[in-house]
Parts: structure tokens; C-alpha cells; sequence
């Protein structure tokens, strides 16, 4: 216990010590859409684009490059996205054919945020190819595509990683996963995911309305609270106890679904998510995203991206014990998720998430989302 306890402290006067983050160079975007890091280290593996159609890929190339991968080419079908993508990341040639960037022997990892129903197909000819797939979420869209995955995974040994990002790349969860494993918060009997997201209705491209190409809200959005649900009980195997899913506000897209919730029991805990496209265009970010893992000897509540009417910016975490409760700012934790993937892709090791984790975070959303009651 006085072990414990001389963690947090010491963890807590750390934090309230941090200098603020480092401001990034060129036009400032939003969170999952960040501009070029200019990063000069000796490349360690050489990577490729293949599908550029959200944002996310602009921070998926820069987790890379902070890991020590370099940027060396892109293949995208839409001129004006790839002219923007080219002028972001300028040092990649940008190749008329996936199979460019399939065929090169030199490239060890693809990483993609094509149309969502388009990635695990994709990502099972970048294995068959004998490269790594690093995918945005969802990364895979029905239970078909995880049994094909799984399989093709399974036989070619390449690693097939999704970017869970609100884990990953949250310096506050990656705060929380430290004080975790330290005892601050004793056992952990449950965590309770919300992702609310901002619809912005005029930036939005067709397929983004059409369950066919997105897999609907759970498939979607909620594969980021199964995989914090999984990591924070350490879980190894769960069950879907009740999910829902609804589209309750936007009639003109009748394929559309804009809010989701479920229930999922852990052979380690238990978790309840909710995700939305309802976060209004008052709040100072896209969405008030918020974690809470419940332990036996106290809780911890992340403010990821904002703290409402209190302070500025995100990463924000509140620990709760029986002694009071202590603030933290995280904003200069390290975040070591590209340096452990590029290890993983080197040493042919799992230090950055296990396949097996991976791949059950997708399966409990995949089935909450095909076994949802529709509201």
C-alpha cells in the first residue's frame, strides 16, 4: 500500500511539472489530422500508403515516422485528396498502382484508411505479399472478413494492426494504463467508454452514410472503447450481453445510424460504451470523449479532449482513492505506440498489442453490432 501511494505522488508531482506539448510546424488541424513532423532520426523499416480516404491517416504516417519509419511512397484513386495528402507529406512519390507499392521488396508496412469496407481485403493482399498492414478503424467490417483475416494472418505470420487511436495516441490513457498496472486503483471491475463525435454534416462523403461501406456506429466508432474495455480488465475472452443502435435524427440517410450503446461482459470485468454523432457545434472540439475505469480501492476518469468549463485542452485525468482526489496533466506523456509497432515489425515480437487482443476487440464489436436491436 505505501508503495502505492508513493507511486501516485510521485506520478502526480511529475505531472503538474510538464511543460506543454510541442507546438506542431504548418496549418494546424484537428487531433486525427495532423500536418508533416519533420523527424530526423536514421530510418529503421520503410513504409507505404495505399488509401487515403480519412483523415486518419495523417496521424497514422506520423506514429510511423515517430517510430523511425520513412515515408517513401502513396497510392491513392482521388486526385484532390491526394493532392492535399502530397503537400502534408511531401516527401512520398505518390505511384499509379497499388501493386507498386505491393511489389516493391524494400517496403516492410502499408498502412491504410481506404473507404472502410475496402481495408481487410486490402490488408489480406498486403499480407499475402509478405508486408505488415497497419489499418485505420474500423479495420474490419463484418465477421466474414475477421474469419479471412484471421486466417490469412494466421498462415503468412505478418502482423495485421489496427489503429485503435483513442487508446494509442492518448496521452492521458496511456497515463491511466501506467497507474493501472501500478495498484492505484486495485482490481479493475468495469470501464465505461462514450465517444460522442461531431457529424459535420457538409465535410462528409457519401459512403460515410451508407452502413454497406461503414459496418454502422459500433463497427465504427465503438471499436476504439471494446479495445480500452479489453485492455483495462485484461480480458481475454467477453460476450455481448445487449447492444443497440438507432438512427434518430437524420431521416435522409436512411442507411445512416447515429447513436449505438452496449453491453459486454470480460472474463475480467464488465464495460458499458456509448457512441453518438451528437456532439453540438458550441463545444471547442470535436468530441467530449470520456473514459472511466472503476476499480476495488478507487476510479480514474479521462477528459481526453476537453475538460468542460475548466481547463484548457485535453488529456486530462482525475484519479479517485480513499485518501482524495489528485489531477493530472498529461500533455508531455510519452506516447511509445510507433516505436513499439516498428520493434514488432524488426524483432517480429507483439510489445505494441497482441494479434490475438486485436482481433477480439473487433469480433465483440462486430457482434455487438450484428446482434444490435434497432431503435
Amino acid at each position: 500500500m505505501n508503495n502505492r501511494r508513493n507511486f501516485i505522488k510521485s506520478a502526480i508531482g511529475v505531472s503538474a511539472g510538464l511543460l506543454t506539448a510541442r507546438h506542431l510546424s504548418g496549418n494546424e488541424l484537428s487531433l486525427f489530422n495532423l500536418p508533416y513532423e519533420n523527424i530526423s532520426q536514421t530510418p529503421r523499416i520503410r513504409f507505404a500508403v495505399i488509401g487515403i480516404n480519412h483523415g486518419h491517416i495523417n496521424s497514422m504516417v506520423n506514429v510511423v515516422m515517430r517510430g523511425g519509419g520513412e515515408f517513401v511512397s502513396f497510392h491513392a484513386k482521388e486526385d484532390d485528396l491526394a493532392a492535399n495528402f502530397a503537400k502534408a507529406f511531401p516527401q512520398a512519390k505518390r505511384v499509379q498502382t497499388e501493386d507498386e507499392i505491393l511489389e516493391d521488396n524494400a517496403i516492410q508496412l502499408v498502412l491504410s484508411a481506404s473507404i472502410p469496407n475496402e481495408r481487410a481485403p486490402l490488408g489480406i493482399r498486403v499480407m499475402e505479399h509478405g508486408k505488415d498492414y497497419m489499418v485505420d478503424k474500423p479495420g474490419i467490417t463484418s465477421l466474414s472478413q475477421l474469419a479471412t483475416v484471421r486466417e490469412v494472418q494466421a498462415k503468412t505470420g505478418r502482423i495485421y494492426a489496427i489503429y485503435y487511436s483513442e487508446r494509442l495516441e492518448s496521452k492521458a490513457t496511456v497515463k491511466a494504463a501506467e497507474l493501472v498496472q501500478a495498484g492505484a486503483i486495485g482490481k479493475v471491475i468495469q470501464t465505461v467508454g462514450l465517444g460522442p463525435h461531431r457529424i459535420s454534416l457538409p465535410t462528409r462523403p457519401e459512403w460515410f452514410f451508407d452502413k454497406k461501406y461503414f459496418g454502422g456506429i459500433l463497427c465504427d466508432i465503438a471499436s476504439h472503447q471494446f479495445d480500452q474495455f479489453l485492455y483495462f480488465t485484461r480480458s481475454t475472452s467477453g460476450k455481448i450481453l445487449a447492444s443497440q443502435v438507432g438512427n434518430v435524427h437524420y431521416p435522409q440517410y436512411k442507411e445512416f445510424e447515429d447513436f449505438g450503446d452496449a453491453l459486454v461482459q470480460g472474463n475480467n470485468g464488465s464495460g458499458y460504451i456509448r457512441v453518438d454523432w451528437f456532439t453540438p457545434d458550441g463545444l471547442n472540439t470535436w468530441g467530449d470523449g470520456r473514459l472511466t475505469v472503476l476499480g476495488t480501492d478507487g476510479f480514474i476518469e479521462l477528459r481526453k479532449y476537453t475538460d468542460l468549463a475548466g481547463r484548457n485542452g485535453g488529456d486530462h485525468l482525475f484519479l479517485v482513492d480513499g485518501k482524495g482526489t489528485n489531477y493530472m496533466d498529461c500533455k508531455d506523456i510519452e506516447l511509445p505506440y510507433g516505436r513499439q509497432l516498428v520493434d514488432d515489425i524488426l524483432n517480429r515480437t507483439e510489445t505494441a498489442m497482441s494479434q490475438t487482443h486485436c482481433f477480439l476487440a473487433t469480433e465483440l464489436t462486430l457482434q455487438a453490432q450484428q446482434n444490435a436491436v434497432r431503435i
